[in-house]
Formats: structure tokens, sequence, C-alpha cells
């Protein structure tokens, strides 16, 4: 009867953490399909190149007669353990797939988060590239997250600062995966000022993520606390 009772428990649980923990399951999914979609196109450049070797285990994702001094996007920096860019890249598209399904579907099952780290890193040593491995351990860590208790930041958050993470969710979120789109369109039209902006877009993409994580912590901590207090944000 008791194992009944937990087995009962223990399939109900992920409805509940959806339900309570909504923006953190937004960040995890919402950054492991952008790096599932990273992750496909570097691996699309990459198969272009043919079964030819790489000369190191850093590579250019885009082939000649792209120039990663000239290009805004450096042609797509990655790293892989594979000596074929043809094989690299079927791998990366596979494994990319992958990443894109389960952070949409399973990222909020036990251990999920853990599984999606784990395969974030698995796609940048296919040659997924950086920004990929980027927006997939933020996703990892969101997926850990997932259901789980916040004392540290209901403890350790000051409420002014609570308020205003907040009020940034999700537009945070919103604003930056509508930038991350329209780099593309934006670069094909003003590649110049593109290339200028890179460093900046480097050294920003870290702090951004950073902070769309951090936002998705405060909205949750806030909803819980109003689950059990309403008055306590008034």
């Amino acid at each position: 009867m008791m194992s009944n009772v937990k087995r009962t428990q223990h399939r109900q649980r992920p409805v509940t953490t959806w339900r309570q923990f909504r923006a953190i399951r937004v960040v995890a999914t919402s950054l492991g399909v952008a790096a599932g979609l990273l992750g496909l196109e570097h691996g699309y450049f990459e198969t272009q190149q043919g079964n030819v070797a790489p000369s190191a285990l850093f590579i250019i994702a885009i082939g000649p007669p792209c120039q990663p001094a000239t290009a805004w996007h450096a042609c797509e920096p990655a790293f892989t353990l594979i000596p074929s860019f043809l094989v690299t890249g079927v791998l990366a598209m596979v494994v990319a797939v992958v990443v894109l399904v389960w952070s949409a579907a399973f990222v909020q099952r036990d251990h999920g988060g853990v599984v999606l780290l784990l395969l974030a890193i698995l796609l940048f040593l296919v040659g997924g590239g950086f920004y990929t491995l980027f927006f997939g351990v933020f996703a990892g860590i969101a997926g850990i997250k997932i259901g789980a208790p916040l004392p540290w930041w209901r403890a350790h958050l000051p409420t002014g600062t609570a308020r205003v993470l907040v009020r940034l969710w999700p537009w945070i979120l919103i604003a930056y995966l509508a930038w991350v789109s329209a780099s593309w369109f934006i670069g094909a039209a003003f590649s110049d000022l593109m290339l200028q902006l890179a460093p900046l877009v480097t050294v920003a993409t870290p702090v951004l993520l950073v902070l769309i994580l951090v936002a998705s912590f405060a909205y949750d901590t806030q909803t819980e606390i109003e689950t059990k207090d309403p008055e306590s944000f008034d």
C-alpha cells in the first residue's frame, strides 16, 4: 500500500513543479531550444566543408570564402574532437536535435536539467559552437532548479532588487532572444557595425544570461511567497 502511494506521488511531481516554477521552466526550455537550433546551424555549415580533417581542435564552422577577421560572426568558431568536418557536422546536428527535443518536452523530469547540461557539453565537443555551450549550460542550470525550493534566493535577495528583477521578467528573455534571432539580418545589412559590436556582444552574453536566470529565480520566488502569504509583496 505504501509503495503504491509513493509511486503515485512520484508521477504527480512534474505537474506540481510546472505550475509552481513557470519562469525557471521557460528559461530552461527557451535557452535549450536556442542551443539546439544553433547547434543545427553549426552542424550544417560544418558538413558543407566535406570529409576533410580539421587542422586543429578549434575550428570555424563556416568555411571559405568566409574570413574570421572580417566576418561579424567570426565564421562561427567551434571546438571538435572529431577528425572530420563532415562527421563533426552530422554528429552536431544529431545531438542538437536531441537537445532541442529534450529541452522542449523532457527538461522538467527528474534529473532533466542534469541530462540537458551533459547534452550541451556533448554538443560543444562535436562542433556545436561556443554560444551553444553558453545557452546549453544556463538552460541546464535552470532545468536543475525546476521544482527545487529557492530558500537561498528568498533569504539573500534584497526586496528592492527582487522587485526590479520581477518587473524585468519575461521581457528581458524576450528581448534577448529577439536580438539573437535578428542578429543575422542586422549583420547582413550592417556587417561593419556588427563587427564593431562583436566584442561587446561577446562580453555581454554571459552577463545577460545570468541576469535572465536570476530574474526567473526572483519571479518564481515571489510566486512561492505570494502562494504562502499573499500580502508579502503588497
